[in-house]
């Protein structure tokens, strides 16, 4: 009796050093299959006692391994509870980042149009102050032209006019000459009159051209120097826009908005992957925790039963 009192708390010592370790409670129990052997010349009864001390200890292993699985799930439970709320998070964090790259490409999108469209009116604007200069030039050359002309009519109707009183006073003294030359000089002189005076509304009509091509020369060169202050604030001067123009400013943000969505989408998916992995441990966890369950049932039935 002495002796399996010993043995119970041999086995009791053991059990409390070995800290519920799996291989430590085997190796307690290399020992007790050790000590049972050598008391295996005990009396009847005390064999009897010895058995039930073995089933004891069976189901305190039992016991152990079932705390220690339900340990286990409990730590991968947690473990995929902070995993699923990490993802939420990244997933929200993924959606807010995905929005705001699509708004800075359309951005993006919209500043490269006003900057083409900035470039067209530069362009534009540079053709068409070209062309007004030089209609500038061609209307004072016409200018000078119907001037020159007009001076030559005035000319020639004033020497109409002087012939035209000379061959006057000339009938006056000689009755040959005809009334036929008198009247066509006559005509002559007055068509000559009304050239000058059409040619002076020709050259008044140039004056006004030129002065409405002068304005537009003015309002063009304008619209040209404001467009190429346009394209300076939109693109700066380099090609692909300036670090501090609109162009480049934009550029930048659309980089930055496409770089922060590509880091959380990594972030995203290593956190799925480590989701996925604490979830499959957590399922054999728990089938590992629900069989050893089973197991203590039984041994505990089996011991009740005997």
């Amino acid at each position: 009796m002495r002796q399996t009192l010993s043995m119970r708390f041999l086995l009791y010592r053991l059990l409390i050093i070995s800290n519920t370790k799996d291989h430590q409670i085997n190796k307690v129990m290399k020992t007790y299959t050790s000590i049972r052997t050598s008391a295996s010349t005990l009396p009847q009864g005390v064999k009897k006692y010895g058995i039930n001390e073995r089933k004891k200890t069976e189901l305190d292993h039992l016991t152990i391994q079932v705390l220690n699985a339900q340990e286990n799930v409990s730590q991968y439970q947690a473990i995929v509870t902070s995993l699923t709320e990490k993802s939420t998070s990244f997933q929200a964090f993924l959606a807010t980042a995905g929005t705001n790259k699509t708004q800075a490409y359309n951005n993006k999108l919209l500043v490269d149009q006003m900057v083409q469209a900035a470039a067209d009116l530069q362009s534009n604007s540079d053709i068409a102050f070209n062309e007004l200069v030089l209609a500038n030039e061609n209307t004072k050359i016409l200018s000078a032209k119907i001037n020159a002309v007009m001076k030559k009519l005035i000319y020639s109707a004033e020497i109409i006019n002087k012939l035209a009183n000379l061959v006057i006073r000339k009938k006056a003294l000689n009755a040959l000459i005809s009334d036929e030359l008198i009247s066509l000089i006559s005509t002559s002189g007055t068509d000559a009159n009304n050239a000058v005076a059409l040619t002076l509304v020709a050259l008044q009509s140039t004056f006004t051209a030129q002065v409405s091509v002068m304005e537009s020369e003015t309002a063009a060169g304008l619209e040209y120097a404001q467009s190429i202050a346009l394209t300076k604030l939109l693109s700066g001067d380099v090609p692909g826009g300036s670090a501090t123009s609109l162009l480049g400013l934009f550029n930048s943000a659309f980089t930055d908005a496409r770089l922060n969505y590509a880091s959380l989408e990594k972030a995203n998916s290593i956190t799925t992957k480590q989701l996925d992995k604490a979830k499959a441990n957590l399922s054999k966890a728990q089938v590992k925790y629900k069989s050893l369950q089973s197991g203590l049932a039984a041994a505990n039935a089996a011991a009740l039963a005997s």
